[in-house]
């Protein structure tokens, strides 16, 4: 009696359609919204890794930029120099040899 169905296509079938079309753009709106999400990430890194690049940069200028500080005196400098003071106060006569002597010695136990 019904034979098939020529033309239109019923309710379901046009339910199962719009069912497939709109899964279809559910898919593709998901895949472009995480290819977006990963170009955005990937800038953001490429902009973190030259931050910090030119961090460093920045920071090596300064390091040349800045002279030497020349290291301190070391404790066997100081010492001689001190006796070298004394052996110029005593030849202005300003120490005498005992003031000398006690003097060097106050150096030397240091």
């Amino acid at each position: 009696m019904f034979g098939p169905r020529v033309g239109r296509p019923g309710l379901i079938g046009l339910a199962a359609r719009t069912a497939v079309v709109a899964g279809t753009a559910n898919a593709v709106s998901n895949r472009m919204g995480r290819r977006e999400q990963q170009r955005a990430q990937e800038q953001q890194e490429l902009q973190e890794y030259e931050q910090q690049q030119a961090r460093a940069q920045a920071v090596a200028a300064q390091q040349q930029a800045q002279p030497a500080q020349p290291a301190p005196a070391a404790p066997a400098n100081d010492v001689v120099s001190q006796l070298e003071r004394l052996a110029d106060l005593k030849k202005q006569g300003i120490l005498t040899d005992d003031e000398f002597a006690a003097q060097k010695a106050r150096i030397l136990a240091q």
